[in-house]
């Protein structure tokens, strides 16, 4: 016997869901970039925060801000390599915000 169809709710949302390869990849791009970049920025900020409170040597603040601008940069070369703007990975929680802060 073949299985009963599934109820009316999952083959709308069937319908829905874009399964075309090219959409999905991108999508999973966008997806680990923009965890990529919240990481990158709660870096960001808490090295701001050890600045500020003089926790860090000199040195340290160095490596630190030249790790944080090439990872910045790199950042930038990805989307730009898979036809996006850091803005797109700003992803709209609704009535909650966007999960980044605007840009500067």
């Amino acid at each position: 016997m073949p299985p009963p169809p599934p109820p009316s709710d999952t083959r709308a949302a069937a319908h829905r869901l874009s399964t075309d390869p090219d959409t999905v990849e991108r999508d999973l791009v966008k997806l680990v970039l923009t965890v990529v970049e919240l990481l990158r920025q709660l870096m960001e900020r808490q090295a701001l925060h050890r600045v500020d409170n003089n926790d860090l040597t000199e040195d340290q603040e160095e490596r630190i801000g030249l790790t944080l601008m090439l990872l910045h940069d790199r950042m930038q070369e990805l989307c730009a390599h898979h036809d996006l703007r850091l803005e797109d990975l700003n992803l709209d929680l609704g009535p909650l915000g966007t999960l980044l802060p605007p840009a500067d």
